[in-house]
């Protein structure tokens, strides 16, 4: 009977001590079973962010003492989101279209672009609380403000947009448009300048500065409201409640300091002073 008694406790301390790995694992995953990606971005020391880097105020490039470098809203509020979380950033750059998806396959941690929860990207990602709001703008020649005022204006008329993005489902919802789509919006405001193109619909406040910038553009009397996204918040991996608490409460401590409105600012006036590099 020792004998029996003392194998059974031999199998019951290997089981348990096989158990103990598991439970470790255990603890690295949500209620829902995914791998914890706050905790493994805590352990990296690094969040990776896939970002659009083509569209003044929220991130886009300038030239600064010889070198070309990544500013604007969406830069300055992730550097502080990262402080907040004790890590560095990474920004991998990409075609906004390809955001959510690489948020949705791991290809990055978070994705930042003025990105809107639209229904859509709601299927294959969570968002943020919203951190920035900005209705919609149709930028043109200055010499069609005559003719050009509203979205019924550019019935049959020749349309470009971001693909991938609001703008674009406004643009390939006006009548019998010629609407053409394209990954970055500087390519855009190059077609419009060249007259390939009698607009291009984009976020008012790109629309703002692409007409301070250049002296042969406007922005059309009629603004579009942004009833279909409700404003701009950051792409976090379904699932992932503990990082999306964190950012969150990011973004709340950024509002309630006035430190969104300074981003916005300071990157409006970046834009205004020297033409994006891309």
């Amino acid at each position: 009977m020792k004998k029996g008694l003392l194998k059974k406790l031999l199998v019951f301390t290997l089981v348990g001590t096989m158990a103990l790995p598991l439970m470790a694992c255990g603890n690295n995953k949500d209620a829902n079973g995914n791998k914890d990606l706050l905790e493994t971005i805590k352990e990296k020391g690094k969040i990776t962010i896939g970002m659009s880097v083509d569209y003044a105020p929220y991130e886009f490039f300038i030239m600064e003492d010889g070198k070309k470098k990544m500013v604007g809203m969406d830069v300055d509020m992730m550097n502080e989101i990262a402080k907040d979380l004790g890590v560095e950033v990474e920004v991998k750059e990409m075609e906004f279209s390809t955001i959510c998806d690489a948020v949705r396959t791991g290809v990055v941690d978070l994705g930042v672009s003025g990105l809107s929860p639209e229904p859509d990207r709601l299927e294959i990602v969570d968002f943020s609380d919203i951190y920035f709001n900005a209705e919609q703008g149709i930028l043109i020649n200055k010499n069609n403000t005559s003719s050009i005022k509203s979205l019924s204006d550019l019935e049959g008329k020749k349309i470009g947009a971001q693909n991938g993005s609001i703008q674009a489902s406004i643009a390939q919802g006006v009548k019998d448009a010629d609407v053409k789509l394209l990954p970055e919006v500087p390519t855009l405001i190059q077609d419009l300048i060249a007259g390939n193109l009698d607009a291009v619909i984009v976020e008012l406040p790109v629309a703002d500065i692409q007409a301070s910038i250049h002296d042969n553009l406007a922005v059309a009397t009629e603004k579009i409201a942004d009833n279909a996204g409700g404003g701009s918040a950051i792409a976090v991996p379904k699932g992932q409640e503990a990082l999306l608490a964190e950012v969150n409460k990011s973004i709340k401590r950024l509002l309630d300091e006035g430190k969104l409105s300074e981003f916005y600012k300071t990157a409006v006036e970046l834009s205004k002073n020297e033409v994006s590099a891309e």
